[in-house]
């Protein structure tokens, strides 16, 4: 079955109603079996499951990964081999989309476990019971479900935003799921080919793997620049390039991440990594402001005027649009103009996200109060603060499938480190109510992307969120209170290094002797990203949105390595150059393969990468 999509042009000329009346009458498939009780208990099964890889990756690594790719094909071939035996029939493409919905949501809500909550852990040396870790991480989980609604509506459904994450989820589906067998076998192969090619480079990656199989000859380095390293050391002023994280990674997963980005989003990603890693970085460190090198060194300083720019330009963007979230919230109290809403039948109510957020950021507020000391009228400032984040967050991830969660938390935690300067727990558990709801709303929205290209039900997607964040909860909490029996202090040690939670509290500490502990520099950065961010969305806005670079694509690069940015950008670039070439050449095999399937090639490229990076992370830590 084909996706059907808007074009550029459509997107930009095309009412919020025409939109939603087109994909109600082209893309809708209301009939479908969606979130039945076999995909629920699937999403259930496979979520808690994942919810336990993801908190093993989180305690070694700091990071958490997606899992919706990995869920739907892992589900997809378990139904196709019931169906083969006689022991049941195969799964619909939308009771998989759901079933991811649910897996997805469980995978991601072990990240406070990870992060924020660890770090308060280590901080005071108590032990939080382990009911207020669950209710406390569930309340987070189910107020980021509400937060995401009310911007649902503009991001997915009016500006039609990638979400590459979540697309490529959707092509894996719709490849996995095709009904013309001639199109769906010839998907079903690049496919297979991309995501076998992407995963065969990840193993070789590995030196444990390549000596596990004996074969040490075909390790590939884990950046191509470590060839050049045998003969020379390239520096940017007398800073080895190394170290400011200036690689070239011989992955191939956030190149194909890239192809599904644009190119605006890619070349800004570059544009934003050189400007910050090539020539401010080095600047700094060689005056002294950057004390050290690499990465978490360079974040700490050059992150502000980045986190700055994205907030401007995400805020800006969004109320320079306010028709989008006005007529969305009209109908929540004038039934006229809910009555003439054509998906108000399927979509989420958002009175009952309006109602919701009150009740559930109220409890969290009150927990907030009443387990962590935290005075109730900086509890209730951190509500609004979520919106604002939420509101960055679902941008960021819209547009990269990267949530910068760490820097919102950071630039929640500055915040606090002025209006309650000192309390270093205060600071931390702040900053764990905005950036995990910020978090959460993401990958909700990234969860309803395949939905809606699909034909989903977006509140069954929602209520597909509400079970994964119950299944992660019930199985990974009290994993993880079984893995530190007991006794905060077991955490940072060899077994559970915790480098996420160690960052939190890195920043709480620094950050509560105040904000002009902030160099001088970075305070100026912020200022100069937050006026540079309005300044592009204006041109953004002024060219009809043809204005060739995003301002949160450069913030970004800001927040994260550039390696990560250098291969997205790589991916962005070579796609473009590709569609300009082929795309003259109709039927060319060019043509099929990087213009007419560039999503199923990049999709199963990330697919692949994604499930043996899994593994080889799981393989190496338990071996090291």
């Amino acid at each position: 079955m084909a996706i059907h999509q808007l074009s550029e042009e459509q997107i930009r000329t095309m009412s919020p109603a025409e939109k939603d009346r087109w994909w109600l009458e082209t893309v809708y498939k209301g009939d479908m079996p969606q979130l039945t009780v076999r995909s629920a208990l699937t999403g259930m099964l496979l979520g808690s499951v994942l919810s336990l890889t993801n908190l093993y990756i989180g305690i070694q690594t700091g990071w958490t990964l997606g899992v919706g790719i990995t869920s739907v094909i892992l589900a997809f071939a378990a139904f196709k081999v019931l169906s083969r035996t006689g022991l049941g029939r195969e799964i619909t493409i939308l009771e998989n989309n759901a079933m991811q919905s649910i897996a997805t949501a469980a995978g991601y809500m072990t990240a406070p476990l990870v992060t924020s909550l660890a770090a308060y852990m280590i901080i005071t040396g108590r032990l939080i019971p382990m009911p207020v870790t669950m209710i406390w991480m569930i309340s987070l989980s189910l107020l980021g479900v509400l937060f995401a609604f009310p911007l649902k509506r503009r991001f997915i459904n009016d500006e039609q935003y990638p979400f590459p994450e979540g697309r490529a989820c959707g092509i894996v589906l719709d490849a996995l799921h095709n009904e013309k067998a001639e199109e769906g076998l010839f998907k079903a192969k690049i496919l297979t080919v991309s995501a076998g090619l992407s995963a065969l480079i990840e193993l070789l990656r590995s030196e444990k793997i390549t000596h596990l199989i004996r074969m040490p000859f075909l390790k590939i380095p884990e950046y191509w620049d470590s060839i050049v390293y045998r003969f020379i050391t390239p520096n940017i002023a007398g800073v080895p390039l190394t170290d400011l994280t200036i690689r070239l990674d011989s992955s191939i997963v956030m190149v194909a991440a890239g192809g599904l980005m644009g190119i605006r989003t890619g070349v800004s990603l570059l544009l934003g990594a050189v400007l910050n890693y090539c020539v401010l970085a080095p600047w700094a460190m060689k005056h002294g402001i950057i004390e050290g090198t690499g990465f978490r060194n360079i974040l700490m300083w050059g992150m502000w005027g980045g986190v700055a720019m994205m907030t401007t330009a995400s805020l800006f963007g969004f109320f320079s649009r306010p028709q989008v979230f006005a007529q969305a919230f009209r109908g929540i109290f004038n039934r006229k103009e809910r009555d003439h809403d054509p998906l108000a039948h399927i979509e989420l109510p958002l009175k009952l996200s309006a109602v919701g957020t009150v009740i559930i950021g109220a409890f969290v507020v009150w927990m907030a109060w009443y387990f962590f000391q935290i005075q109730w009228w900086l509890g209730v400032l951190a509500i609004p603060l979520v919106f604002v984040f939420v509101t960055i967050g679902a941008t960021s991830a819209g547009l990269t499938s990267i949530t910068p969660t760490s820097a919102l938390g950071y630039l929640t935690q500055t915040t606090y480190s002025v209006l309650s300067p000192g309390r270093i727990t205060t600071n931390v558990m702040t900053a764990a109510i905005t950036a995990e709801v910020a978090s959460n709303s993401s990958n909700l929205l990234m969860d309803i992307k395949p939905g809606y290209m699909l034909g989903g039900k977006p509140r069954h997607q929602a209520m597909g969120h509400v079970l994964g964040i119950f299944a992660g909860a019930l199985v990974a909490i009290p994993v993880f209170y079984a893995m530190i029996q007991g006794d905060p202090a077991q955490l940072m040690s060899d077994k559970l290094p915790m480098p996420g939670a160690q960052a939190w509290r890195a920043v709480a500490e620094v950050l509560t002797r105040g904000l002009s502990f902030l160099h001088p520099t970075a305070q100026i950065a912020v200022y100069v990203g937050a006026a540079l961010g309005i300044l592009f969305e204006i041109a953004k806005k002024v060219t009809k949105n043809r204005f060739p670079l995003s301002a949160v694509g450069i913030g970004l690069a800001f927040v994260i390595s550039f390696s990560t940015s250098l291969s997205m950008a790589l991916g962005a670039i070579l796609f473009w150059i590709a569609g300009r070439i082929y795309g003259k050449r109709p039927g060319s095999l060019g043509y099929k393969l990087c213009v007419e399937n560039q999503e199923t090639l990049c999709a199963g490229a990330i697919a692949g990468g994604a499930i043996i990076g899994i593994l080889i992370i799981l393989i190496e830590t338990t071996a090291g």
